[in-house]
């Protein structure tokens, strides 16, 4: 590996965040979740996540930037990242399958007006797109924040957050880009 990749990504991930912020469509849809974020926690509401991998831990991240503090100290928001806890998760796909993980704790948790953010480079996970369908079925408003062309995510969500890239680290990269502006505009909206 030679010094000359390690330009090459920060090349990379600065010419993919420019064409994001190029894209008149993508970042009016980034504001329009900013603001109905605001508006669910406004109206003492929720958010969850939800993730695989690298994915996963950038849902839990995000999640924990809500409910501790981003910039500043303030009350605490209802967050949470559907992953946290080892033991359903490891029962549920043990005694269901692994692509129930993710739905039967939204059923669980989720309620009309709550929000599900599902987050996936491929747009192909089973388990995030089972946890999605049943946030809609729910009344709830789903967001996926994705890359690539969106895969079989594209499309089932109210807001479809496609990074348009192929090169999943970089993806990550945006979505976590994505994701603290959020947890900013919230924290600078409510308090």
């Amino acid at each position: 590996m030679s010094k000359n990749c390690l330009f090459q990504n920060l090349q990379d991930s600065i010419a993919l965040k420019n064409k994001v912020f190029e894209d008149k469509e993508l970042t009016s849809q980034i504001i329009s979740v900013g603001e109905m974020l605001v508006d669910t926690f406004q109206k003492n509401k929720k958010v969850l996540w939800c993730g695989n991998g690298g994915s996963a831990a950038d849902a839990q991240h995000l999640s924990a930037e809500l409910s501790g503090r981003y910039y500043f100290d303030r009350p605490p928001l209802f967050s949470e990242a559907l992953h946290v806890n080892t033991s359903y998760l490891t029962a549920v796909a043990n005694d269901y399958s692994y692509d129930e993980i993710y739905r039967r704790l939204t059923i669980a948790m989720g309620n009309e007006g709550d929000v599900l953010i599902g987050m996936s480079t491929s747009g192909n996970s089973q388990n995030i797109i089972n946890a999605l369908q049943a946030a809609k079925e729910k009344g709830m408003q789903t967001v996926a924040l994705i890359g690539k062309d969106g895969g079989k995510m594209k499309g089932i969500s109210d807001f479809d957050i496609i990074v348009p890239s192929e090169n999943t680290p970089r993806i990550q990269e945006v979505h976590m880009l994505i994701g603290h502006s959020w947890c900013e505009y919230i924290e600078a909206s409510l308090f």
